[in-house]
């Protein structure tokens, strides 16, 4: 039954760096003399999934539903990035999709994965940041323990000042963030995105301060509070369940924004800063962490992560952030990018989450297991290839 599809295949891709094996067993071989990665369809419903949504979206739903695998993720994903395969005309396509359909991808509706957010009302509204976000993180905790350092730091860690292990590297980035802000003994300190708490708890415990933590996810709350709580820093350490536009009648001497202006979006960028403004006193300083696209024109984020990774969210030009920031009225005192640090932070992240991919399966699942295997290997990527960097933007309030 995939005679006819092999054969168009086979047309389509003359030159082939790689294996593509059908559910029959029958193969195409590499065309290149070197092995290359195996790329499996394990069922038709595979290229169903392709048929229905002939773009990266079909391709993202076959693999997360288990009709792709990869003998070779590293491999697979390393030749996606350097080959750029034929262009292939209508007759040829046409070839294909008869092949297909005689091979059965269209003999069922396929299912899309439970995984897929595709979420509804006004992008960036309060109700819908939060779907989104919860999407990601409202997982065990357990879950993102598997890879993340004791502090469960999930961003960025700093290696280029002589950090050994991750460890090491985010309470290096931790402490940078709070050099950087000037914490003093007494302050009151905004941490917007908090997270597990791992900086609110660093800064209240090595800076004495008072730290305000927002998140929109129950589950990080709850742990960071618990944290706090055990180590002795409860007093100190104010945990909440909300979104940066509840926050009203409060100022603070300084705010650390880590891991949350990529949530923000362009829409909403300007009134984020502008809110962050208005929150600081007189004086005050705003310390900005965050992922930035370093391209112009290319897309703010593909389909995949859309639906499967970070749904809504979407690095911003620095250019862009920069604007808003100057709108909401801050000077800017200082810029620091870190691509090589998130790099070899997603790096460490990968071998620990590869390390625990049994454990990951009993918390998550297999598709959530399959999201996360892509996206932090394609997270890496772009750091590596110039598409990405993170930076970290100290600016003021006038006094």
């Amino acid at each position: 039954m995939t005679g006819e599809l092999r054969a168009a295949l086979a047309e389509a891709l003359p030159d082939r760096p790689f294996t593509l094996r059908l559910w029959d067993g029958s193969s195409l071989p590499p065309t290149n003399g070197h092995a290359g990665p195996t790329f499996d369809l394990t069922t038709p419903v595979a290229l169903g999934h392709i048929l229905r949504a002939p773009s990266q979206l079909g391709v993202g739903r076959a693999y997360v539903s288990g009709g792709i695998d990869v003998d070779d993720m590293d491999a697979a994903l390393a030749l996606i990035a350097q080959w750029s395969p034929p262009p292939i005309d209508n007759r040829v396509k046409a070839k294909i999709a008869k092949g297909a359909v005689k091979a059965g991808a269209l003999r069922h509706v396929p299912r899309v994965p439970e995984m897929e957010l595709r979420p509804t009302g006004a992008r960036h509204s309060i109700l819908r940041d939060k779907r989104a976000v919860t999407h990601h993180y409202n997982l065990s905790n357990e879950f993102f323990s598997l890879f993340l350092d004791e502090s469960m730091t999930y961003s960025c860690a700093v290696w280029s000042r002589g950090a050994q292990t991750l460890e090491e590297a985010q309470a290096t980035k931790l402490e940078l963030v709070c050099t950087k802000l000037g914490l003093q003994p007494g302050m009151r300190v905004l941490d917007v995105g908090c997270g597990w708490g791992a900086f609110a708890l660093h800064a209240a415990r090595e800076h004495g301060v008072h730290v305000t933590g927002i998140t929109l996810s129950e589950p990080q709350a709850q742990l960071a509070r618990d944290r706090a709580a055990a180590a002795g820093l409860a007093d100190q350490v104010d945990i909440r369940v909300m979104d940066y536009r509840e926050i009203a009648g409060e100022q603070f001497d300084a705010i650390a924004s880590i891991g949350m202006v990529e949530h923000v979006g362009s829409v909403n960028i300007d009134a984020y800063m502008a809110k962050l403004a208005s929150l600081l006193a007189p004086g005050g300083k705003l310390l900005n962490h965050g992922i930035a696209r370093l391209r112009v024109g290319e897309a703010e984020a593909g389909p995949f992560s859309e639906r499967y990774v970070f749904p809504d969210a979407a690095p911003l030009h620095l250019s862009r952030i920069q604007t808003a920031i100057e709108r909401a009225g801050l000077h800017t005192r200082h810029v620091e990018d870190f691509p090589d640090d998130y790099a070899r932070t997603l790096l460490e992240w990968q071998h620990r989450f590869e390390a625990n991919l049994d454990r990951a399966r009993a918390l998550g699942g297999d598709e959530r297991v399959r999201v996360w295997r892509i996206y932090l290997r394609v997270s890496r990527q772009g750091f590596e290839s110039g598409f990405l960097s993170v930076y970290q933007v100290r600016a003021e309030r006038a006094r």
